[in-house]
């Protein structure tokens, strides 16, 4: 018998399959993308609420389906699945309430009628949202509970799962991604706070990017002249890989790994070795606008910028969280980092650059604290009971960055340091001008204790098996289409194509490529404005032909 963890990760999702008997992780399968168009949680909100709920249940549905027939067991002896996830995933997944979670506003709550909604523990048969799809009758669900609608038990997870609520100082935990969430504590108060950092944290929605998975560039380190690329390899172990001249690309010293593209993380490595090293004179700019790591391997200055909105946008939500909670920047004991992201940085490289405070003493690192946490529960479920003790003891305050002059004032300063590059000079100007203390200098010695050394750090004896393509396809009518297929070539990410059937015209969308509501280029270019996302329906097993 067996027992499943499962991560629904905003940028994917993880799952292990785990031994009930001897405990023992038997194997790792994780997704490279999310089955939801769009990349954040508010993309993935806006889809469900215009194209529906039903469908973005589905598509969540189909994908976990997808990774279960990974593991290759009879489902009969599948005996539980512990769901770990922020709050908009987890309710996607059990097809609840989400417009509490779109509308914050206590007034339109009530007037929508979900004010209030409770995201208790729940403990379901697999076969309530499985049945007909994959049938597991000996099964149950179990689904952490949540503190408030905003803080899920993916935030949960980061705070039980490293030594964050036991710490007697101010301190400050973060599971980087898509949307950073984070928290920090204060005395027996925890105030909580989401960063909209986008994809590009997770090496999404850059150049040559991809998520953190086998082949992917983590880290970078000067040797002379040269770079030395750290890639993962089958095992997600961070392994040396070319030495090479960025500047010309040419390979010093053949490593034999080849790298297929970039993380975030080696994206950061990489800007703070060319600010470093003085190959960025001022930002964003890069020597003749690129510098290559690589065979078709390239970051350009737009890859710049949109990972220093991401890193603006985590530094400022840290800012606004000591200053909201009116503690002195130097208060701040320990800093906890999490998530894919938060493991494979180089801690120093990321307190260089401001995704983590560069004041902090102390910094940990830790791996996915939310499978981590999901696991424990599958395996004990009294584990269970303990959660939400904890969470009953969490008298958390959430921290709305969307509503704090504070946090839009030192973000507009970031984005003039990443995008104009605003001299720190004028960026201390202009934070006390908004009224608000300069920020003290990076300590040149820190304490750094990185606790795992895989963001998963035990894959199991099968190891780690990646769904590269979830393969679900949305398809919807286009009746006054003319075949114009300028939506086709409009698409950057080649995901739509329309096909003619049966005399009528319809047009077909791969969901984990489409990036939903941050595009929406397909709509905006049809010349006769048929294209309507709000009809996408599921069109199973089936593949873009073109």
């Amino acid at each position: 018998m067996f027992v499943i963890a499962l991560d629904l990760g905003t940028s994917g999702f993880r799952s292990q399959l785990i031994d009930i008997e001897s405990r023992e992780t038997i194997k790792t399968v994780i997704t490279m993308g999310h089955p939801l168009p769009g990349g954040n949680v508010m993309d993935h909100l806006d889809f469900a609420i215009n194209t529906g709920k039903d469908v973005a249940h589905g598509l969540m549905i189909e994908a976990v389906k997808k990774v279960l027939e990974k593991f290759d067991v009879n489902p009969s002896s599948i005996q539980r699945i512990a769901v770990c996830g922020n709050p908009i995933q987890l309710s996607l997944f059990q097809n609840g309430e989400i417009l509490d979670l779109a509308y914050a506003g206590e007034t339109k709550q009530k007037k929508l009628g979900v004010h209030n909604v409770k995201r208790d523990a729940r403990i379901f048969p697999a076969n309530e949202i499985f049945k007909g799809i994959y049938e597991m009758e000996n099964c149950e669900i179990v689904v952490p509970p949540a503190i408030k609608h905003e803080i899920g038990a993916d935030a949960l997870a980061m705070m039980m799962e490293t030594d964050f609520i036991s710490q007697d100082g101010p301190c400050l935990v973060t599971d980087y991604g898509t949307n950073a969430e984070m928290a920090l504590k204060v005395g027996d108060k925890i105030i909580t706070a989401s960063a909209a950092a986008g994809p590009a944290i997770e090496g999404q929605g850059i150049n040559c990017g991809m998520l953190a998975g086998p082949g992917a560039i983590s880290d970078i380190n000067p040797e002379g002249r040269y770079w030395r690329l750290i890639v993962l390899n089958d095992k997600m172990e961070a392994v040396k890989g070319d030495l090479l001249d960025p500047v010309s690309g040419e390979i010093i010293e053949s490593s034999g790994i080849q790298a297929k593209g970039i993380t975030g993380t080696g994206v950061i490595s990489t800007i703070a070795l060319a600010i470093k090293e003085g190959l960025i004179k001022k930002l964003p700019h890069l020597p003749d606008g690129r510098i290559f790591l690589g065979e078709g391997i390239i970051i350009t200055d737009k890859d710049i910028e949109e990972v220093g909105k991401a890193i603006g946008a985590i530094f400022a939500a840290h800012m606004t969280l000591m200053i909201e909670a009116g503690i002195e920047y130097s208060d701040l004991k320990y800093v906890y980092m999490s998530g894919a992201s938060g493991t494979y940085v180089d801690a120093e490289k990321a307190r260089y650059i401001g995704s983590v405070p560069g004041f902090v003493k102390n910094i940990v690192q830790f791996g996915n604290t939310s499978i981590s946490l999901a696991k424990k529960i599958a395996l004990d479920p009294i584990k269970l009971c303990e959660v939400i003790s904890i969470a009953k003891k969490i008298h958390a305050d959430h921290l709305m960055m969307a509503t704090s002059e504070t946090f839009k004032n030192i973000y507009l300063c970031e984005l003039s340091y990443w995008q104009q590059g605003m001299p720190m000079e004028i960026y201390d100007q202009m934070l006390k001008l908004y009224d608000i203390k300069p920020f003290p200098p990076d300590l040149e010695k820190v304490i750094i204790e990185r606790r795992v050394s895989k963001d998963i750090d035990d894959v199991g004896k099968k190891g780690i098996e990646i769904v590269k393509d979830i393969g679900i396809i949305l398809e919807a009518p286009v009746e006054k289409c003319i075949m114009c297929h300028k939506c086709e070539k409009e698409c950057p990410e080649d995901a739509l194509v329309i096909i003619e059937k049966e005399g009528k015209r319809f047009v077909n969308i791969d969901s984990q490529r489409c990036l939903g509501t941050s595009c929406r280029r397909c709509v905006t270019i049809c010349p006769e404005q048929t294209m309507n996302h709000s009809i996408l329906k599921i069109k199973r097993f089936l593949k873009i032909k073109r």
